[in-house]
This record gives C-alpha cells, structure tokens and sequence, in this order.
C-alpha cells in the first residue's frame, strides 16, 4: 500500500476527470435532443469530439516536453472547464460541435498525462494494484456522475456549472498532491502499417468496436429519451450498459486465455448482435425489458475491444506490446471518428431504433471478417498465448501503464 500511496492524487483526479467526462456524454446528447437537434447533429458532436481526441493523443506528448505535466494539465483543464461553461451560454449545434471538438483534444491529453505520471511512479510490483485500481475508479465514476443528471435535472445552468467544478477540481490533487515532475515520456512509436501486418483482425476488430461503441456511449440517451424514458431511466440505461461490460470483461478475458482467443471474439461478437437485434425489435418501451437487454448487450459489447487486443497482442513479436496498443487505440478512434454519425444519420431518417440496427450491421461485417481470418490463418498455440489485458480506451499512453511485466522491451525494439 505504501508504494501506491504516492500515486492517490493522480487516482483522484482521474476518477473526478473520468466521471466528468461521462457525464459530459450523456448530457450533451440528452440536453441536445430537449434543445431539438436532430440525431445527425448530435451524432456530429460526437464525431467531433472523436476527432479532437484523436488529434490530442497525437499532440500531448509535444506539449508535455514543452511545458511540463502539471502546465499541460492546468491548461487543458482550464480549457476543458471553460468550454462547458461556454455550452449553456450559447445553445447552438455549430457551437457545440466546436466545444466537443476541443473537449475531445483536451481529455485525450488530460488522461495520456495522468497515465504517464501513474507509469512513471508505479514499480513492476504495484503496477497490477494500479491497473486495478484505475478501472475501478474508472466504472465507478463514470457510472456514479451519471446520476447527477437526474438529481440536479438536464435543464438549466446548474448540471453544466456542476461539470466545470469537477473539471476544475481535478486541478487540485494534481497541483498539490505530487511535486515531482516526471521527464515526459518517450513518444510511442506509431506504425500502423506494421501492426495491421501483426493482426489485420486486431485491426478491424478494434475499428469496428470504435464504430459501434462510440455510436452508443454517444447516443443511447437519444434512443432512449426518443422511446420515452425519463430523465432518470435514461442515465440507468446508459449505467447498465456500462456495468454489464464491466463485469464481464475478465470471465470472457479468462475463457480467452483458455481457448482460441478468434472462437471466444466471435462467440461474443454474435451474442452482442442478437442482444443488438433484440433491442431494436423486443426492446419496446418498456424500461426493465430495455435495462436487461442493454445489460446484454453491454456484457458483450464492452469487451469486444480488450479481445480484440488480446489476439493482436498474441500474433505480436517480444517487446512490442506497448507499440501494438497504441496503434490498436489510434485504430479504435478512427472507428469512433465515423459511428456516431453514421448511426445518427440512420435513426434519423429510419428512427431510434436503428441505432442498434446500425450497430448489429457493423457486427455481421464484424463476425464476417473473423471467419475469413480463421480460414486464413490457423489459431495461435496455447503457448504463445499471452494472459488477457482488460483495456482502457483513454489514451496511447495506456499501453504504457498495462505493459506486462514479462514484456521488457520498448516501442519498436
């Protein structure tokens, strides 16, 4: 405990940050759709913000270099605090669209600092209570400021200005908590052309799951609020997806390391099509048949991305684990860049319910693409296997602190 001590600040602000930026989310598309957006403009905030964040990961480390971790952080927390204030105060869609834009930028830096700063202060022997950690507090929080949504209400100044105080404060633990300044870290290397020649499965697994997964975080509160939940039964909703994912990720992550990684990505890619499918045909208005079947759907959904890595990272040569995460997160944000949109656009045109009819679409494909691959390619022995990391998808910088303590060598060794 003592060796993790050091590190509570940057865990603090992670789970203020982390909570705020899923409240954020949820929000936007839930005030958007009572503004009277279309579901195309708020799919376009999300693709905005796609786009900022993909752009952030690729920019944070030159700012980190130039100014230091705990400058870099103040600045885009400042910004990031700034421009949700800036929301409330000017209700337009083009607006908006910008202010997500620069959200996207500043929380892709804001995390890839935070996860730097944890690599840097954790040893080999605490890294794993880090990891686990993190993800706690990254379920817990982003879960729990989901439900200030209905306590405080969507309408109004109060939701936003409670956003901006948690952006703020995560200002403080960083500040006060840690007066070291670590060197920033190297750049990963990026090779994607290298990675998709590991595992153009890993690849288009984790492009499809950024297609699909972004398009709900973005906008299953749409789909619910336009099937008539309220306020309260939509943010248990977008929860219950989310806890789904959580809780399943190490059962299917440990049937994993126990059988063909491609039979148990394509096993659970078909159970998230057929609980996809059931929520755009049985789903109803009923809130509990919605609550169970997105709890379904999350539990298999959610994982998609960490299997997908998992089979990538066992095609991968020793010390390249670090490398292949970064490209498979870059992979996954391209996917992210174009769902929202693409899904918006259909429940638009088609209605709420095609937001899962979008997302069983992409899983076909999905599920399509893995048999090709199992017919090209035999299984990777059980030997050559490496054990099942659960992923965060926050930043590059990751892969950094879920380096396997086994996998010595750096980026492009």
């Amino acid at each position: 405990m003592s060796s993790i001590r050091p590190l509570i600040p940057l865990l603090l602000a992670a789970g203020i940050l982390l909570g705020g930026n899923g409240l954020q989310g949820t929000l936007i598309a839930l005030r958007g759709a009572q503004e009277g957006f279309p579901a195309s403009t708020i799919g376009l905030m999300g693709t905005a913000y796609f786009c900022g964040f993909l752009i952030g990961c690729l920019a944070i480390s030159r700012m980190m270099k130039a100014v230091g971790h705990v400058r870099a952080f103040s600045a885009l927390a400042a910004i990031a605090s700034a421009g949700t204030l800036l929301m409330v105060l000017m209700i337009d869609p083009v607006v908006w669209s910008a202010i997500r834009f620069l959200s996207g930028f500043c929380f892709a830096g804001l995390f890839t600092i935070i996860e730097a700063w944890l690599n840097s202060g954790a040893s080999n022997d605490s890294r794993a209570r880090v990891l686990a950690l993190y993800r706690i507090i990254d379920i817990g929080s982003v879960t729990g400021a989901q439900f200030l949504i209905p306590a405080i209400g969507a309408d109004g100044f109060a939701i936003f200005a409670v956003m901006s105080i948690m952006i703020t404060l995560s200002l403080v633990p960083v500040s006060l908590g840690d007066r070291s300044n670590p060197a920033p870290p190297e750049d990963v290397k990026l090779d994607l052309g290298r990675v998709w020649r590991i595992s153009p499965l890993g690849a288009i697994g984790c492009i499809a799951i950024g297609v699909t997964n972004s398009a709900f975080r973005t906008l299953s509160p749409v789909y619910a609020e336009a099937i008539g939940m309220s306020v309260a039964n939509v943010v248990v909703f977008v929860s219950v997806g989310i806890i789904g994912g959580a809780l399943m990720q190490y059962p299917l992550g440990y049937l994993s390391d126990r059988w063909d990684r491609r039979k148990v990505l394509l096993l659970t890619t078909v159970c998230a099509l057929g609980s996809a499918v059931a929520l755009a045909t049985v789903g109803g208005t009923n809130p509990t048949t919605n609550f169970a079947l997105v709890f379904i759907f999350g539990s298999f959904a959610m994982p998609l991305f960490s299997l997908s890595a998992a089979h990538a990272n066992d095609r991968a040569g020793k010390g390249e684990f670090v490398q292949v995460n970064a490209a498979l997160m870059l992979f996954y944000s391209f996917g992210a860049i174009g769902g929202p949109f693409a899904a918006s656009s259909a429940m638009e045109f088609y209605g709420p319910n095609f937001l899962f009819v979008f997302t069983a679409v992409v899983y076909a494909v999905f599920i399509g693409f893995i048999l090709y691959r199992m017919i090209a390619r035999g299984g990777v022995p059980a030997e050559r296997r490496g054990r099942f990391t659960a992923l965060l998808r926050t930043s590059t910088m990751f892969a950094r602190l879920a380096k396997r303590s086994g996998d010595k060598g750096g980026p492009g060794k």
